[in-house]
């Protein structure tokens, strides 16, 4: 049976019905609890949009220094590949200047003559292939001589090259190698007659430690396929740079503060998230890409945001509970201090670091310019000090004369003889006149040279040089044999550094016929077209490693010798390079070495004339 019990006059309030005082009261708490819970819920929005706030802006800063990163190291990268592929570009280059594939161009029957000197290069350069092929496109020789008889007379890097222009071209074989050629044409009579064929196996070429860089870089070839990658998976993809069809491209892209930002899903050797930069390649023909990872940016944001939010939470806690969390909040304070210190002081030290890494840079630098100059310098000095005591000795008979001369001359004014005092005084001032150019020519010789390259009289560059040699070519007896146009013959160049080239040459070919029977020197001037060649010849027993000769510190004499440590020709090589020229080195037919010296012929040449 159930029992119900009266109902005693009980409310909402409970037992608080008797007592309205106890249920004002407790109302008031109900409703300073409502306020409370209000309050707070408020101030966590307020901070949730807040740090909301502060990591949307945060991470919109951040992408710049990341954007900034991987534009550096993608044109690291790019700079890598395209430093790599040059080395075979010239040797491309240098292959078709070779006199031996000159020869195979004039007598294509004779190609199979060829193959021990392409696979010396193959070897020593690394390439995969080296082969010459003829006018016509049709291989006659290679380093891989199963490939003789291919076709390339429809490729575009072979019509490039036959234009008279360096082609070149890339793709992926049968078995998945990649591979980047170069044809360099083989010039016969000034016209086109064959290419000089380079391949090179990517993989020889890529850097094996940049595999493992968060950085994901790519290159793209004009059919937008992945032809390089640190990321071997992606490789042979086709690319597309928006949401679409292709094997690679990104499930979607957005603008972020000016940042083209990438989502990417199912890979799982790539960033999820990503900023998409990329760099053209004209010099190979391809683009480079790069997807660098948001996460360090939303990691700076994210602590930026939390850091601002705890900042609102103490803030607002200061205000909420300034009595009990006066102590608290204190402590607190001081913690985010000593925080915003440490890291204000990491700051500090890093960007002081940087500035004394950025001054010790400059300084090498500088050092390494100095040093270059000094290196010239001291070449100059140093053929100063090998003509001296003849110099000394051509300089010693004008004064020893000239003193004879004055003393017969007052004899001759004592003995009232002027007409043979006048003569001797002639005499005299003809003497005066040969030393004054020879102090002139050592002191034009020995100053150091800082103009830019202008226009130079290379006919009277030989004439001061030689008036500089001759006491040391007439006492070593060396018979000077010199072939040169009449007329001024004007050049690009500094009148005192190619001086040194000249002298450094001249001093060396005199050094190589020091034990010959016959020591004749050979000094040619020839225009060719746009250049002019200086040709020094001697009879002397010729170079023992013609491929060595431009090398630092690279010479033939015994050690401890004052000659020299070998950098005479590594500096001339370098000062001709500087003037835009080249110079060679061979073996003569019969006997004796050869150097051949090209310049620029000046474009004012005939004004001048």
């Amino acid at each position: 049976m159930l029992v119900v019990a009266p109902y005693r006059g009980k409310n909402f309030l409970g037992n608080f019905s008797g007592n309205p005082a106890a249920g004002f009261l407790f109302c008031k708490k109900r409703e300073q609890s409502l306020r409370r819970f209000l309050a707070i819920l408020g101030l966590i929005s307020v901070v949730a949009a807040f740090a909301a706030g502060i990591f949307s802006v945060g991470y919109r800063a951040a992408l710049g220094p990341v954007s900034e990163q991987g534009q550096v190291y993608l044109r690291s990268a790019a700079d890598r590949l395209v430093g790599q592929l040059a080395r075979f570009r010239q040797l491309a280059v240098l292959t078709a200047d070779h006199p031996d594939v000159g020869s195979i161009a004039r007598q294509p029957e004779t190609a199979d003559s060829l193959l021990p000197l392409l696979l010396k290069m193959s070897d020593t350069s690394g390439a995969l292939e080296i082969a010459y092929v003829d006018h016509a496109g049709n291989m006659l020789a290679s380093s891989q001589p199963s490939h003789v008889g291919q076709s390339f007379a429809q490729t575009l890097h072979f019509q490039r090259a036959q234009s008279g222009a360096l082609g070149f071209d890339h793709s992926v074989l049968n078995d998945g190698t990649r591979i980047f050629a170069f044809m360099a044409p083989v010039y016969i009579g000034g016209q086109a007659a064959g290419a000089v064929l380079v391949r090179v196996d990517m993989e020889t070429v890529e850097e094996s430690d940049w595999r493992s860089a968060p950085q994901v870089v790519f290159f793209t070839d004009t059919e937008k396929q992945i032809f390089v990658s640190n990321r071997s998976e992606i490789l042979h993809q086709t690319f597309a740079d928006t949401t679409g069809a292709a094997e690679f491209a990104p499930n979607n892209v957005t603008q972020t503060a000016g940042h083209t930002e990438w989502q990417i899903t199912g890979q799982r050797f790539l960033p999820s998230n990503a900023l998409y930069l990329e760099l053209p390649q004209p010099i190979i023909g391809m683009i480079g890409h790069s997807l660098i990872s948001t996460a360090p940016a939303q990691r700076l944001a994210g602590l930026q945001a939390l850091v601002g939010a705890a900042l609102s939470l103490v803030f607002g806690g200061f205000l909420f509970f300034m009595a009990e969390r006066r102590r608290a909040l204190s402590a607190v304070n001081v913690q985010l201090e000593a925080r915003v210190a440490a890291r204000t002081v990491q700051l500090t030290n890093a960007n002081v670091n940087l500035r004394h890494e950025i001054a010790e840079r400059r300084e090498a630098e500088e050092a390494l310019r100095k040093a270059q100059s000094d290196l010239v310098q001291a070449g100059k000095l140093s053929a100063l000090g090998q003509m001296s005591a003849g110099i000394s000795h051509e300089l010693n008979q004008p004064l020893m004369a000239i003193r004879s001369f004055a003393e017969n001359a007052v004899q001759f004014l004592d003995r009232d003889r002027p007409a043979e005092a006048a003569n001797n005084l002639d005499r005299i001032s003809e003497l005066s006149r040969r030393m004054g150019r020879i102090i002139k020519n050592l002191r034009a010789f020995a100053r150091q040279e800082h103009e830019p390259v202008t226009d130079v009289d290379i006919t009277s560059v030989i004439d001061a040089v030689f008036e500089l040699l001759q006491p040391r070519l007439h006492a070593e007896q060396v018979i000077v044999n010199r072939t040169q146009p009449d007329t001024p013959i004007w050049v690009r160049g500094g009148d005192v550094r190619l001086q040194q080239v000249v002298m450094n040459l001249v001093s060396n070919a005199a050094d190589a016929m020091a034990e010959s029977d016959e020591k004749q020197l050979d000094i040619i001037v020839q225009p060719a077209g746009s250049q002019v060649q200086v040709i020094v010849a001697d009879s002397g027993p010729g170079l023992h490693d013609a491929d060595k000769i431009f090398d630092p510190f690279y010479t033939t004499k015994e050690v401890g010798q004052s000659e020299g440590m070998g950098l005479g020709l590594s500096i001339s090589y370098g000062l001709v390079q500087s003037f835009g020229g080249n110079i060679t080195g061979r073996n003569r037919d019969h006997a004796g070495a050869e150097f051949t010296v090209s310049l620029t012929r000046s474009e004012h040449t005939d004004e001048m004339e």
